[in-house]
Formats: structure tokens, C-alpha cells, sequence
């Protein structure tokens, strides 16, 4: 007989009524973009809070009765209770915009949008960089807007790895294993068979809320699978090609099944990015063995399936052997009209060329009636990229447009400067849509109070990156001189310039330091003084890319940079969020036209940061010479490297002919109206047009053709 602790006490009645309250709203990621219910987190215990990694059913896990009790007793704590309650109500009872503005053909729509990876909040880390961040960010518009949508994706056991720096700068990755029962994700009772080779794969079906819009995860590692498919979904972007065609097999094939057994009647398949294209071989298959025609049944796919492309690097596209994909999809195509030749031939671009590897880019795009790339000058680079596919002459002929990506405001959106707009904007979050525009009232913000809410945002960034370094500096156990160093770095006051994103050696992350000497004289000017802060991860493949993560490290360790150059290890949305809000200037410096769009750039604005970027991506469309800087570009150069010289130099040539004196140069009141005047600009010209809201209302047209 097991003894019973006096201690840890049963709470019933309306004690463990609140905390059932508490944990109905965290089970709703809504909370993830809503200030008020991240507050009501928080206070159930701050330092709790903070260690779990924001993960509210973690703390109220660990809650002890004492401080259960305390709470419970606590007007404040219960009254914060009900009107987070009240708002969540609030916000899924309201009238979207699609209900008031929608035809009667888009709300009957039924869109599923399939992606290898969703960034909804660091507390489910099943994401690595930009593409799960635009995937979570996709959703929660959706949600907004009341478009009628569901995700699809893969719960990961390990999730994507942790970055630990070691004392020379490489990185160690550190895989931890997720618990399933902590995470806000319910167990939906399906599960399903995924064929792979010549047996059968059972895939369990999982679901988070996020707010309107469920999304279903699938995960293989069940009792009933063998150990080596218990593994297909324990990283994210993990193992070999074998490993890699089994997710994307489960995903694609495995996502339609579940939706199936789930009891959707799908209209509409969004493929983002090829990872998810084996769903339209299943979706085929699954005609086919109605005893529809080939003709017929690619016809009906194509129709209903909306591909988007993020990648203009022609490495950057899974291709497959053609031994390996017939092996793994060959048996589950055995029964239906679909030679193999034909397979293959839906993903090569030279549909004739035997020994040709299998595209999954390719694939998505024979099997898409519309296709898209996340920027204007992206689609132009995908329409050249994929001439051959549609036996185009010229790229204008590709049938491949553009939808520039965005961010959801609201999640990315620092609490700290929402009292700001609220009293000078008057932003209406719940129920807007793509055309309400409460940035373009920004002139009424005194600029006074606009230069007070930037300085607090960067104080808090200092302070943050403070907390990170001593952190970091303790885990290696480094010298107790370091730890003073640490609190002493960055200057509240200094201008800070920002650069996170993944390490991908095209996105060049230590361009700035290719002339050390005269970056070091940017930095250290002692009236002017310039502070950088990096983060980032590279793939734990990618030797290149951790690489740069070393020579970043190594120069903020060197004199001549230390306290102005700080690295924060294990890049996530949290860090995403302090550095996007606390940096003034953000800089984007890839190698044109490689950065498909970088929607990193699109958040300092929402907080009066500028950009400085190479005209890539999204930029080229915001840029107005009067909201930022743009970097001259030197592709005519002779070699990489000149092109990296002269880029760094013209750098160094804003840097110290612009920016620093602009951000420096005050008027009686201490203002630098010449820079708040370019805070205006950005905050006026880039928040209304690069967000999801805008981005969503464009895609629905794609959805829901008008001449369909």
C-alpha cells in the first residue's frame, strides 16, 4: 500500500474549477496572439512561466496547492479569468470578414492546407524557421477571417533540435523528446494506415486549436509500428533520404486519409512548399480506384489543388531517386491505372529522361492547376526556374504567379506599444479584414511618446540579451569575469541593429564583419555607438551554415567588438519576438535573387523598426527610399567574393553616411525627427500590406476561382 503524501493536497469544488477554466483556454492557441491571456498565464506563477517556455499546461502541471490556493482566493486572478474567457467567447462568436464580405461560393469552400512544419508558439516547437512561421501565421488569419480552413501536418517527437553553443563556437544540437500530454493538442481517437513499400504504416491523428481552425498532426511513433517507423516522425528534417520520403509519405498520403476518416469533404488541397505533394498521388489514386480515366481524374486534381513554391535555390527541391520512389509508392499504386512510368513522370521535368530523379517540387506543379511564389520577384524567378516543365519559350508563358508573403499582426505584435496604438489608432482587431487600415492614422501618435515606446523596446531587448548571455555563459561554465561582462553588455541607449533568421550560407549572415576594422570603428564611436545582436539556426546537416554561426561567435568575442556584438543561441519565436520589436534598424543581407521573400523584415515596422535590406524577396515591393534603406547591389562583380566586398562596403557606407548620423542627429527635445519622420513611413507604408490578413484575402481568390 502506497502511502499518501499529506502534502500534495486534492483540490475539488471551485478551486480545481478554475484551473479546469484555465486549461480549457490554453488548449485554444488563440491565447498565443492574445496579450490578456498570455498575462493570466503568467501570473499563475511568473518564474514557472518563463522556465516551462511559456507553456501554460506545464505550469498549471506543476502548480503547487499552495500557490493553487492563493490564486483561487485571488479577485484579481479570477476576474483576469473571466475576461479572458469573455474575449476568447467574444472572438469566436464575432461576425468575420468573410461571413459580412464573402461570396456564398467562398464560404461553402472546404480548404486543406497541408505543410511539413507549423510555427504557432514556442511552446509546440514542431517548426525550424520561416516556412512554419508563414504556415502558423496562414492559419491564425484564417481563423480571423473566418476562411474555412484546416491544417495539416506532422507532430514530431523531437520537434526540430536545440542550439547549444559550445565554448568554441560549434554547435552542439540537442534533440529533446516532447510530451505529447503537456502540449496544447488533443488525441482526436483516429488513426490511419499509410502504405509505405510493402507494409502498412499506422499513423495517429492529433489536433490543436487554433482559434476557428483545427489542425491535424499525424504521428507514427505508436506501439503497434515498428521501431524504425516509430521514427519517421521523430525529427523534423531529420534522418536520410529514406527517412525523408517516409514523412513526406505520410504527410501527403497519410493527411488526406485522416481528413477522410476525419469526415471532411475537402474542395480545395493547398500544398505548401513540395514536401506535401504525395497528397495529390493518393488523391489520384483514390479516383483511379473509382474508375475514373487517368485524363479525368489528374484533370480533377489539378483543379482543386493550389501549389505555393518558397524556394528559388534548385538544391533547395527534394528529389528522389526513382528505385527509391517506386519502391516506397510502386505497392500502393499496384491496383489502379497508373504505370509507373507515369508516376515518374509527374515528377520530371524532362518527362522522357529515365534516369531523371523525382521532383516533389515538379510533382506539385503538374498536379496544381495554380501555383504561386511569396513575392513578385520570387515568381518571376520560379517562372525561369520551371520553363521546362511547361515546355515554355519564354518565362512569361509559366503559369506561375505571386502571393507576397505576410505575418499576422497581432501575434508579433509586442504588448508593450499596444497601449500606444490602442489610444492613437484604435485598432479594431476582432472582425477586421484585409482593406481596414488603422496605420495610416499614425501621424496622430505625438512623436514624443512614438520615441518613448522605441527606446522601451529596445531596453527590453537589452535586458533580454543580458539575461540570454549570462545564461548561455553559465551553462559552459564560463569564468565569473565573463558573467560581470554579460550584464554589462549593450547599451540601452545605442542604436541596435538586428539580423535573425535561419544561417543558410546565401542569406550571409557575417557580411557585416568581411572589414573588421572599419566595422569595429562603426561600433566603438563613443558619442554615436552601434550594437548588433544575431541569432539563428542552421540545418544540424548543414556544416556551412554552422560554420557562420562560428565566426559570428568568435567576433563577438573578439576585443574589438566584445559588448557590442552579441550571439543568442537557440533561435525560436520567443527570441523571434523580443529582437523583431527591440532593434531599430533590421538587417537582411542575402544574395540576390536567392531570399524568396523573408518575412523576418516584415515585423520590425510593427514597432517603428526600419529595414535595411538587399532589394530580395519582399522588400523590393516595400521599399520607397523613404521607409528604409536599400543595400546597391554588386552582381556584376567578378567573383563571390569581390561581390561580398563591395556589398559589405556599401554596408559600411549607410551605415556611416545615413543611418548612424540620421538615428543621432536630436533636436532640442532630444528627438531625431529625420528618423522618426522614416519610423512614420515604415509603420505607415509596410504593416497594412505585408500581413496575412492581405495575403489570406489574395489566396482565397486562388481557393475559389471567380470563372471556376
Amino acid at each position: 500500500m502506497t502511502k499518501r503524501n499529506p502534502d500534495r493536497r486534492v483540490l475539488r469544488g471551485p478551486t480545481s474549477d478554475i484551473f479546469t477554466r484555465v486549461a480549457t483556454v490554453a488548449r485554444n492557441l488563440w491565447w498565443s496572439w492574445n496579450p490578456d491571456a498570455q498575462r493570466l498565464f503568467a501570473a499563475l506563477d511568473p518564474p514557472l512561466w518563463e522556465a516551462s517556455g511559456h507553456n501554460p499546461l506545464r505550469v498549471l502541471e506543476l502548480l503547487s496547492p499552495e500557490r493553487r490556493e492563493t490564486l483561487a482566493g485571488d479577485e484579481r486572478f479570477t476576474a483576469l479569468l473571466a475576461d479572458v474567457e469573455q474575449q476568447l467567447a467574444a472572438y469566436l462568436g464575432a461576425r468575420t470578414w468573410l461571413a459580412r464580405r464573402g461570396t456564398a461560393r467562398q464560404k461553402r469552400a472546404r480548404i486543406a492546407y497541408f505543410c511539413a512544419e507549423f510555427a504557432l508558439h514556442e511552446s509546440l516547437p514542431m517548426y525550424a524557421g520561416g516556412l512554419g512561421v508563414l504556415a502558423g501565421d496562414h492559419l491564425k488569419s484564417a481563423s480571423d477571417l473566418g476562411i474555412p480552413l484546416v491544417g495539416v501536418g506532422l507532430l514530431y517527437r523531437n520537434g526540430y533540435y536545440r542550439q547549444e553553443l559550445l565554448v568554441d563556437g560549434a554547435t552542439r544540437p540537442v534533440y529533446p523528446r516532447h510530451d505529447f500530454a503537456r502540449l496544447p493538442i488533443v488525441d482526436t481517437g483516429v488513426a490511419v494506415d499509410v502504405p509505405l513499400a510493402r507494409r502498412n504504416v499506422k499513423a495517429k491523428v492529433w489536433q490543436a486549436t487554433v482559434g476557428r481552425v483545427p489542425l491535424y498532426l499525424l504521428d507514427c511513433d505508436l506501439p503497434d509500428n515498428r521501431p524504425a517507423d516509430r521514427a519517421i516522425t521523430q525529427r523534423l528534417y531529420g534522418g536520410d533520404q529514406e527517412t525523408r520520403i517516409a514523412q513526406e509519405i505520410v504527410l501527403g498520403v497519410g493527411g488526406v486519409r485522416a481528413l477522410r476518416a476525419l469526415g471532411y469533404d475537402i474542395t480545395v488541397f493547398h500544398l505548401n512548399e513540395g514536401h506535401a505533394a504525395f497528397c495529390n498521388v493518393e488523391r489520384l489514386r483514390h479516383l483511379l480506384a473509382a474508375r475514373l480515366s487517368r485524363k479525368v481524374a489528374l484533370q480533377r486534381v489539378r483543379e482543386s489543388s493550389v501549389f505555393t513554391t518558397h524556394t528559388p535555390v534548385p538544391a533547395g527541391h527534394d528529389r528522389f531517386p526513382p528505385a527509391l520512389l517506386l519502391r516506397y509508392l510502386g505497392p500502393m499504386l499496384a491496383d489502379v491505372d497508373l504505370p509507373p512510368e507515369e508516376l515518374l513522370a509527374l515528377g520530371r521535368e524532362n518527362p522522357a529522361d529515365r534516369k531523371e530523379p523525382f521532383c516533389m517540387t515538379v510533382l506539385a506543379l503538374r498536379t496544381s492547376a495554380r501555383c504561386n511564389g511569396v513575392s513578385r520577384l520570387h515568381g518571376a524567378v520560379s517562372r525561369e526556374m520551371w520553363m521546362r516543365v511547361y515546355h515554355a519559350r519564354k518565362p512569361g508563358d509559366v503559369p506561375i504567379g505571386h502571393i507576397t508573403n505576410g505575418v499576422h499582426s497581432e501575434t508579433w505584435l509586442a504588448p508593450e506599444i499596444r497601449p500606444l496604438y490602442d489610444k492613437y489608432l484604435r485598432p479594431r482587431w476582432v472582425g477586421a479584414g484585409p482593406e481596414d487600415d488603422w496605420w495610416k492614422r499614425v501621424d496622430r501618435i505625438p512623436l514624443g511618446e512614438l520615441w518613448s515606446a522605441r527606446r522601451a523596446l529596445r531596453a527590453r531587448l537589452v535586458q533580454f540579451v543580458r539575461q540570454r548571455l549570462r545564461y548561455q555563459l553559465e551553462r559552459r561554465c564560463e569564468p565569473a569575469s565573463e558573467l560581470l561582462a554579460a550584464l554589462r553588455t549593450f547599451d540601452e541607449d545605442a542604436l541596435t541593429i538586428g539580423f535573425a533568421r535561419r544561417f543558410a550560407t546565401y542569406k550571409r549572415a557575417p557580411l557585416i564583419f568581411s572589414n573588421p576594422r572599419r566595422l569595429a570603428a562603426i561600433l566603438g564611436d563613443p558619442s554615436r555607438p552601434v550594437q548588433i545582436v544575431f541569432a539563428g539556426k542552421a540545418h544540424p546537416a548543414d556544416r556551412e551554415g554552422q560554420a557562420l554561426a562560428q565566426r559570428i561567435y568568435r567576433m563577438a568575442r573578439d576585443a574589438g567588438f566584445r559588448g557590442r556584438v552579441a550571439l543568442i543561441e537557440d533561435y525560436d519565436m520567443h527570441v523571434g519576438r523580443v529582437l523583431t520589436s527591440g532593434c531599430d534598424l533590421w538587417l537582411n543581407n542575402p544574395l540576390r535573387p536567392q531570399e524568396a521573400s523573408g518575412t523576418s523584415g516584415m515585423k520590425p515596422p510593427l514597432h517603428g523598426g526600419l529595414n535595411c535590406s538587399i532589394l530580395d524577396g519582399w522588400w523590393p515591393e516595400a521599399y520607397d527610399r523613404r521607409n528604409g534603406w536599400a543595400i546597391p547591389e554588386h552582381a556584376d562583380a567578378p567573383s563571390r567574393t569581390v561581390q561580398d566586398r563591395r556589398e559589405a562596403e556599401a554596408l559600411y557606407d549607410l551605415l556611416e553616411g545615413e543611418i548612424v548620423p540620421e538615428f543621432y542627429r536630436r533636436d532640442r527635445r532630444g528627438l531625431p525627427l529625420r528618423w522618426l519622420a522614416r519610423m512614420q513611413a515604415s509603420l505607415r507604408t509596410v504593416c497594412p500590406v505585408f500581413n496575412t490578413h492581405r495575403m489570406l484575402s489574395e489566396y482565397l481568390e486562388l481557393y475559389v476561382p471567380e470563372n471556376a
